[in-house]
């Protein structure tokens, strides 16, 4: 993009977020017709109206909401690229912000984070763990951690490791199913089942090539891998956790894993960014602790 049209990226986003032309000139330090006819050329050069301008105040159009999503990510992007050529392309600087499940988040991404800091102190973040999967860009997020298999959604990804999904119960549980020796004698047990799994009931184990079913009955059905997690440390029944989750549980011996000749099926952890041509240094190096965490942890 060059310099014309870059400055014209700010001058409409500055119009947005002062709400008129006047303190939009303010803010930047230019007069008011240099911003009002910058926004009309950018208008004319996309042949589409981006702001409803009324007497009292600007609106934006639909097509100028989606406009300003793009145009506030390529203008961070830009302020991350000139920032770190100033200080060295290898310096992070600025905020980071990161979203990755509240499981996840707890158990591998705060380490991953206390180690990022102490290494680059020149940065400051913001976190958020929660499940719900946010839109990158609207929620202006660098870097989030999603696990699982994803659909193809267009952003770009990187693979930093795999967890392995585990069968667990307390040891006395573990004692309540000691007959059962193979994966479809443990139906009747109870089973605590996490809504947040497309079929949180319904697995596949597999061992030497051979696969077998097992379709549990619950006791109950938890809305979260933490209220799950919960639910089976109390010994209500036996559940499927990821690796992470209850790593320190079964070296301390709270909860136990059943059946560990058998498998099932891992899932993928990855770090997924908005599309843009400049990854800045930060979300570099971030990324490069995390996937480094995780190839220790899984060895």
């Amino acid at each position: 993009m060059d310099a014309p049209n870059l400055n014209r990226l700010r001058y409409f986003t500055a119009t947005v977020e002062t709400g008129s032309f006047t303190r939009a000139a303010e803010r930047l330090g230019v007069a008011k017709t240099v911003v009002s006819h910058q926004v009309a050329r950018l208008e004319e050069e996309l042949r589409v109206a981006l702001l409803k301008r009324t007497t009292r105040k600007l609106h934006l159009t639909d097509a100028g909401r989606r406009f300003h999503e793009r145009a506030m990510a390529i203008l961070r992007d830009a302020d991350d690229a000139f920032a770190e050529a100033a200080q060295g392309v290898e310096t992070p600087t600025g905020t980071l912000t990161v979203t990755a499940p509240s499981d996840y988040g707890r158990a591998v991404v705060a380490p991953a984070m206390a180690a990022f800091l102490a290494r680059f102190p020149a940065v400051r973040a913001e976190v958020t763990f929660d499940d719900a999967v946010l839109d990158l860009i609207d929620a202006e997020v660098d870097v989030a951690i999603r696990l699982g298999w994803l659909p193809d959604s267009g952003l770009q990804m990187r693979r930093l490791g795999s967890f392995r999904q585990l069968l667990v119960c307390t040891p006395d549980m573990a004692r309540r199913a000691a007959d059962a020796l193979s994966p479809d004698a443990l139906g009747a047990m109870p089973w605590i089942g996490n809504r947040l799994l497309r079929h949180p009931l319904d697995w596949t184990f597999s061992r030497e090539g051979e696969e077998r079913r097992c379709t549990g009955s619950p006791v109950v059905m938890a809305d979260k891998t933490p209220a799950t997690h919960a639910c089976v440390l109390a010994g209500c029944g036996l559940a499927v956790l990821p690796d992470f989750v209850v790593a320190a549980d079964l070296a301390a011996g709270r909860l136990v894993h059943l059946l560990p000749q058998w498998s099932l099926p891992d899932g993928g952890v990855h770090a997924v960014f908005p599309e843009a041509r400049f990854r800045s240094a930060r979300v570099r190096h971030f990324i490069d602790v995390l996937a480094d965490i995780e190839r220790r942890r899984s060895a």
